[in-house]
């Protein structure tokens, strides 16, 4: 009997150890800055029946570049004066000066390009990041770092639900998977040890409720 569980037990051991291993890479795949690239792919995948090629390859740009380019432009900025070390923005006082741009960004977006007029969904997806960004952005004067990365992914979920029902689209499957990469986000932060549950848990709320609530203007 001792002599099997040995190599069984050596197998999990492996098994786990290429698990801790592979984690990481989500918090990679699916970090927050994907996110409106991912909600905005999304929603002209539900709704390709309403605007033409060109309309949807201009919304898609002009969201790629406020949203993926100049931010990505702002770190390295940042990274040059100094004022953050790494992506990962580990110091609460780091996170304060991006959470900042990312706001600023969202409303020059909500209110130029991703109007209520014209992209209702859209907007409240957005409008929903941005008080979500806030939020995080007030609770770091409380010395509390909520996880940016559930915040996303918590935005994209629920963001998928709404235009699921607001589609009349059987989202069933997508809906299962956001929920599983969820998961996996999870384990990888708390196996990075970048937060706490507490703090994923927080992230996940502070996601998910503003988009809820605004569900309300748009289903």
């Amino acid at each position: 009997m001792s002599n099997k569980a040995a190599p069984d037990s050596l197998y999990l051991s492996d098994k786990l150890v290429l698990l801790k291993k592979i984690l990481p890479f989500f918090s990679y795949l699916f970090h927050p800055i994907f996110i409106p690239i991912l909600g905005t792919l999304l929603y002209l995948y539900l709704s390709d029946l309403y605007f033409s090629k060109e309309q949807s390859y201009l919304l898609f740009f002009q969201i790629v570049i406020i949203t993926f380019f100049l931010p990505i432009s702002f770190f390295y900025l940042l990274r040059t004066f100094g004022k953050v070390d790494t992506i990962k923005l580990s110091d609460l006082n780091q996170r304060k000066i991006p959470l900042i741009l990312q706001m600023a960004l969202i409303a020059v977006l909500i209110t130029q390009s991703v109007t209520i007029d014209h992209f209702p969904e859209l907007f409240f997806f957005f409008f929903g990041g941005l008080i979500s960004t806030f939020l995080a952005f007030l609770l770091l004067y409380a010395k509390v770092k909520t996880s940016i990365h559930m915040i996303g992914i918590s935005i994209l979920t629920f963001f998928c639900i709404g235009l699921s029902m607001h589609n009349q689209f059987n989202g069933t499957y997508l809906i299962a998977a956001t929920f599983f990469i969820t998961g996996l986000i999870a384990s990888s932060r708390l196996q990075m040890k970048a937060h706490s549950m507490k703090e994923l848990l927080m992230g996940y709320a502070i996601g998910m409720l503003p988009q809820v609530g605004f569900w309300f203007f748009w289903l």
